[in-house]
């Protein structure tokens, strides 16, 4: 039988901000007792009535177990003092909500709400904090409100909080309209979580809302993999499966939404393909722009491109072999054009070869990559400024949403534009970069084809240079110098099949061999925090730091050796909880993760509305992608932020309930680790899923270490991984598209 009470909490035992699942003493006028259950922001002093029964727990005796609540307003001063001391409302501490209730006593929460202008005859507080302070309070009582009206669809706490942080006063009007629509608006809501929202809405089972909202998760979920369509067959068979009903009623939902403009359909020498309408959109546009770019005249090099090439290589000291001549010589007479080649083979040399004749030719040229990293790599080696391609397009997040501010209208000054790093380039992105680049002006592609491709949708590097549409140069040779070192000598043999040559004398390559998992865990837990600082403690300027110069790469997420696992092992003996005067670092708890201040921690979604600030140049600006690695500089619990620093200068502060955006970073999934280079890496080479122990994967990972790679695990299981060449192939159609626009040109 469900009982209520209404009450207070006393005391909290336990609280998770990420999921509001509390255990807390309750008190009535007339009896204590323990509450169990979900009661978001909860906090000592705010009141509540409380439905439920109670319950034996085997180890704790009899607990209340909450099924709904409502949050109720306190009436008495002390009650009032303590609700407002609680926290809920962010910047009233103790001492402020004492001074506010001894201003105007059991009508202080009438005046919050009718007449906060009123709060600043007290002493200590100003217009712009009884702002804050009475914006605070409307808000956690708009919060009430939505909590429990969502109840009633079956909508958790955690949930709703995550709800209301998009959608604010409108989230139970939104949900109503189209529970569908949370699962492309609200991270971490799927689309089994949005369908039991539907059914409890009472939406029917084959409701077109529902059917399409279904098609277009499939077509999602396949984009999240990497794909950019479907063949028709396969999306209606997905989409049957996943919604539990007959294929004809997909298919007529697939006419529909084509004739509605949602999706489109194509035919594929003979199959039928279907598109989110955006995907399609941008491919179009891609091929578009890249022939446009490809046919335009281009302005003058300023002279014979060989006596420019004698020219730099005089001024520079160093000579340029045929290979790297031709390579310059072919991006300078082209409109578009793709240089590609493992390490050591000299992009790099060829990149700032161009960049000096260009400049001398008096041609303005832009510089970028797909991440941070990489484009402050591109500006040490290089000497010459390099941004994200975002922010050279220069990207914007307003309310209406986000939007680049250099497009087809509006689109960029400049001569020439040469980014690197074009295996991480997603169709998408590449949509809005060709977008902004005028014909007249030379693109220049570099990249490694032969790395992972993209985390997003599309395989556009490898797409180009196989459609043989757009004029690649593939480096083969590798120099002197690279020749040196056994990482990138190794990394040429994986890629071609070849057993790597591990531990040779004073050399930057090694295999660590052991028989157990647990063997390779306490191995590169050693590895990480005595063996390698002690031995190359000067391989970095200024001495190696391990949470910052050794990465910990794997190829999975789960099990003893995958990210998960190994960021808690490695948080415990690289960042423990004590610092070195054995006083206790602050860190906060988000679900079964626990961030603390010092930790190396990465962003695993693109959050395009975060801003950042910028310490060194005090720029600012918005966007925060996935993949980018920072750490974790201040945790305020009074203010519910933590303070993460990027690129060693740029500032974000996330909002507690947005940490599930964060994952800690001492270890991360090879794909994970695209577009970075790191001193150090140490790599497990254990039984992993054969989808993803490659040949390819396993160059990945070699090619990330700059100075010294260490394997641990099984020379078998390495030796398996050269020899798995499987590559995941992604449904994409630049290739075929630019293909046609070839054959037709």
């Amino acid at each position: 039988m469900i009982e209520e009470y209404e009450g207070i909490i006393a005391d909290i035992i336990f609280h998770n901000d990420e999921n509001g699942y509390t255990v807390a003493v309750f008190e009535t006028e007339t009896m204590s007792f323990t509450a169990v259950g979900t009661l978001p922001f909860a906090s000592i002093g705010k009141g509540y009535k409380i439905q439920g029964k109670f319950v034996e727990n085997n180890r704790y005796g009899e607990q209340f177990a909450i099924s709904g609540f409502e949050e109720t307003m306190p009436s008495s001063r002390e009650g009032i003092r303590e609700f407002l001391a609680s926290g809920v409302l962010k910047g009233v501490g103790k001492k402020t909500a004492s001074a506010i209730v001894a201003a105007f006593g059991e009508e202080t929460l009438e005046i919050i709400e009718k007449t906060p202008e009123r709060l600043a005859e007290v002493p200590g507080i100003g217009a712009k904090t009884a702002a804050k302070i009475a914006e605070a309070f409307a808000l956690n009582r708009e919060f009430a409100q939505v909590t429990i009206e969502l109840q009633k669809y079956g909508i958790t706490a955690a949930q709703t909080i995550k709800l209301y942080n998009v959608y604010g006063a409108d989230t139970v009007e939104v949900i109503k309209m189209d529970p569908y629509k949370l699962v492309d608006d609200v991270f971490g809501i799927g689309f089994r979580k949005a369908d039991r929202i539907a059914e409890k809405i009472g939406i029917a089972r084959d409701d077109e809302s529902r059917i399409q909202a279904g098609i277009r998760f499939t077509l999602g979920w396949f984009a999240g993999e990497g794909n950019t369509y479907l063949p028709q067959t396969e999306l209606c068979q997905y989409a049957s499966e996943l919604l539990d009903l007959p294929r004809e009623m997909i298919e007529n939902n697939v006419e529909i939404m084509a004739f509605l403009g949602d999706v489109h359909i194509d035919n594929m020498d003979g199959q039928r393909i279907v598109y989110l309408a955006a995907f399609y959109a941008a491919e179009q546009n891609v091929c578009k722009c890249l022939r446009q770019l490809n046919s335009a005249a281009l302005k003058p090099i300023a002279g014979g491109i060989d006596s420019l090439i004698m020219r730099t290589e005089a001024s520079t000291g160093i000579l340029l072999s045929d290979q790297q001549k031709h390579a310059v010589s072919t991006s300078l007479d082209q409109g578009v054009s793709v240089i590609t080649g493992g390490p050591g083979t000299g992009k790099t040399t060829i990149i700032n070869t161009i960049i000096n004749i260009l400049e001398e030719s008096g041609l303005v040229t832009a510089i970028a990559a797909p991440t941070g990293r990489a484009a402050k790599r591109i500006t040490e080696t290089s000497g010459h400024p390099a941004s994200t391609i975002h922010r050279l397009l220069e990207y914007a997040f307003t309310e209406d949403g986000g939007w680049f501010g250099r497009n087809q209208e509006n689109p960029l000054e400049c001569d020439a534009v040469i980014v690197d790093e074009a295996s991480m380039i997603d169709l998408m992105l590449m949509h809005h970069l060709v977008s902004a680049i005028r014909p007249g002006t030379r693109l220049i592609i570099v990249g490694d084809d032969d790395q992972l491709p993209s985390v997003g949708a599309g395989n556009v590097l490898r797409d180009i240079i196989d459609s043989e549409y757009i004029y690649c140069t593939k480096l083969t040779e590798i120099f002197r110098q690279a020749r040196e070192s056994m990482i990138v000598v190794n990394a040429h043999r994986i890629n071609h099949g070849e057993y790597p040559d591990c531990n040779a004398k004073d050399k930057d390559f090694f295999l660590l061999r052991r028989k157990t998992e647990r063997e390779m865990l306490e191995t590169i837990k050693d590895l990480c925090i005595k063996r390698l600082p002690e031995y190359y403690g000067d391989i970095v300027p200024g001495g190696l730091e391990p949470v910052r110069d050794i990465q910990v790469l794997t190829p999975v997420r789960k099990g003893l050796l995958g990210c998960l696992n190994l960021n808690k092992e490695l948080q415990e003996v690289l960042n423990p909880p004590l610092d070195e005067d054995g006083f206790p670092k602050r860190e906060k708890q988000h679900g079964d993760r626990i961030f603390r201040e010092g930790d190396k921690v990465m962003q695993i979604k693109n959050n395009y509305e975060l801003r950042w600030k910028n310490h060194e140049d005090f720029t600012e600006g918005e966007g925060v992608f996935n993949g980018d690695i920072g750490t974790v500089q201040t945790i305020d619990t009074e203010y519910k932020e933590m303070t993460v620093i990027f690129d060693d200068v740029r500032y974000v502060t996330y909002n507690f309930n947005q940490l599930d955006e964060l994952e800690l970073a001492y270890a991360v999934t090879v794909h994970k680790s695209q577009g970075s280079e790191f001193p150090i890496i140490i790599m497990p080479v254990s039984w992993f899923p054969p989808i993803l122990a490659t040949r390819n994967l396993l160059y990945t990972g070699v090619t990330r270490g700059k100075q010294i790679v260490v394997l641990v695990g099984s020379e078998d299981k390495l030796k398996a991984m050269v020899d798995n060449n499987r590559i995941s192939e992604r449904y994409s159609g630049l290739d075929w598209r630019l293909r046609k626009f070839f054959e037709f040109d």
